[in-house]
């Protein structure tokens, strides 16, 4: 059999490279197909803040309690009827005022028969003692035994003793008629009062018959942990520390106090050391048995970096944030997070300031994520 001219072997192709090329082609046309088709990554929407630059106070914060400087348990030292009180509970007292009398006629007259006791004895000591004198200068003269001088000079030394006696028992019993009016020993605020008028009051009675708290000035005491004992230390060497005093988030002023106390040992129960600030309470915010929260200022920062506490995130393998960057595509970067300052912790390591970083949407993020930032703040 011929063949026809130019169908020669040369012009015959292998099998093999024509399936590769045809599967070449195939794919080619696949691959552009399905880039078209690939689904895009949706743009998250997020919320962001900017990194601020600013002076910020070193402090720490704890709950802390209100203490009264001084709590006085007020007692009768003498037994008898409650015959007046001269205040109403609940009401603020000065030091020195009048607070009860116990019916004092039982005390009065006592006191009158001591004085009178004491006037008696006295006179006839007075006696005794010109007696005695007398009988001096009749021994010396001859004219009696010294026996009988004797006799009138120990009459005379022992009313002495008497009356000596008898001025210890009118002094005890003015003491006692004076118990009879209890008087307030500090300034403060009075509580429930416990005995009434018409009451039989025993002497020195287990229960109090009102109980007066110190309110200006009063302390607030409170528990840091140990690790920052040295760094109060040596703060306190530099000066006076400043304590804050807040009853609640929504209040809006604070009361303001100077540290004043540092146990003098490490509660080994919490690891925590007791603190006490002192605060004049001039308007009497303060009240004793209250839970507050103590913000104990250690120095002033300058400078210091910011971010809504927010944004700050926890990793495996630590802090991080997300940064908005120019293009508006989200950046996940390392940072080290120093103390809390109200709603925003200072970066000690990992931003600049002016950056923009998210601070609600974050779970929604990855790496190169594109962001629409729904608060108007920071890039579009």
């Amino acid at each position: 059999m011929t063949h026809g001219p130019g169908y020669g072997k040369s012009s015959m192709l292998p099998a093999g490279f024509v399936v590769l090329a045809l599967s070449a082609a195939l794919l080619v046309s696949c691959s552009k197909g399905n880039s078209s088709q690939l689904p895009k990554r949706p743009i998250v929407p997020v919320t962001v803040g900017t990194v601020t630059q600013k002076t910020v106070p070193v402090q720490l914060t704890a709950v802390g309690n209100v203490e009264a400087v001084s709590t006085i348990q007020v007692k009768s030292q003498i037994g008898g009827v409650l015959q007046r009180v001269h205040f109403k509970e609940g009401q603020d007292v000065a030091k020195g005022a009048l607070l009860f009398t116990i019916d004092p006629r039982t005390y009065e007259a006592q006191v009158k028969q001591a004085e009178a006791n004491l006037a008696k004895d006295r006179a006839q000591m007075e006696n005794a003692r010109k007696d005695a004198s007398r009988y001096e200068e009749l021994v010396k003269k001859g004219y009696v035994a010294s026996e009988q001088y004797e006799q009138y000079r120990t009459n005379a030394t022992a009313l002495e003793a008497t009356v000596a006696s008898d001025q210890a028992v009118l002094d005890n019993a003015r003491l006692q008629l004076k118990y009879c009016y209890i008087y307030s020993p500090i300034s403060g605020r009075t509580g429930s009062l416990i005995a009434n008028e018409g009451n039989l009051i025993k002497a020195t009675a287990d229960t109090a018959m009102v109980v007066i708290n110190q309110m200006q000035p009063i302390y607030v005491t409170f528990s840091i942990p140990e690790q920052y004992l040295s760094e109060i230390k040596e703060y306190m060497a530099a000066g006076k520390l400043k304590v804050e005093a807040r009853v609640s988030k929504e209040d809006k002023g604070s009361e303001e106090g100077l540290l004043s106390f540092v146990d003098n040992a490490v509660d080994l129960s919490t690891g925590t050391i007791k603190l006490k600030g002192t605060f004049l309470n001039t308007h009497k915010r303060l009240w004793p048995g209250q839970f507050v929260t103590a913000t104990l200022t250690l120095a002033i920062r300058p400078n210091a970096l910011l971010v809504p506490t927010a944004a700050v995130q926890t990793g495996q393998d630590g802090q991080y944030v997300f940064v908005v960057r120019s293009d508006g595509t989200a950046e996940s970067r390392p940072i080290t997070a120093g103390m809390t300052v109200n709603d925003e912790t200072v970066i000690e390591k990992g931003l600049s300031p002016a950056e923009t970083v998210v601070t609600d949407g974050q779970l929604q993020l990855v790496p190169g994520a594109k962001v629409e930032i729904k608060n108007g703040a920071g890039v579009k």
